[in-house]
């Protein structure tokens, strides 16, 4: 998921400097909504991780 929003915000940046304003607009937004998502399923995964790592079982 980290690697598409890279990809968008790759998009977005050629796109901008080319003088595509939309659909540098929309790549950037795509691009920072899956970093959003992303980081609240890292954070989701983290607390799973200590959760499952205190009841003693591998």
């Amino acid at each position: 998921m980290l690697y598409f929003a890279l990809v968008f915000f790759v998009v977005a940046i050629i796109a901008a400097v080319f003088g595509f304003g939309g659909i540098a607009s929309a790549s950037a937004g795509i691009a920072q909504i899956l970093f959003f998502v992303f980081i609240v399923l890292l954070v989701i995964s983290l607390i799973f991780h200590l959760v499952r790592g205190r009841s003693g079982r591998p």
